[in-house]
């Protein structure tokens, strides 16, 4: 009858005591995220070749890149 919500949350946090749940993106990270993002959503953020990005992913990836570049606590780019 109703439809259940299975979408991940974003940021689980365990209460197992065993289990250690360290932040793995320093706040300045965060904070540019947020900027990024705002951008995107202002229609501002452009992407390397110079277009509008209108993923949100891509919006994000843009943020934890110049939070890198700034020195900020980021964990490794996957390959």
């Amino acid at each position: 009858m109703f439809k259940q919500n299975l979408a991940k949350p974003l940021l689980q946090l365990s209460t197992n005591s065993t289990h250690n749940t360290m932040a793995k993106y320093s706040e300045k990270a965060g904070e540019k995220v947020e900027k990024t993002m705002h951008e995107m959503k202002e229609g501002e953020l452009k992407g390397g070749n110079g277009k509008k990005v209108t993923s949100k992913k891509q919006a994000i990836a843009i943020g934890l890149s110049e939070a890198r570049k700034k020195g900020a606590k980021v964990p490794k780019k996957k390959d």
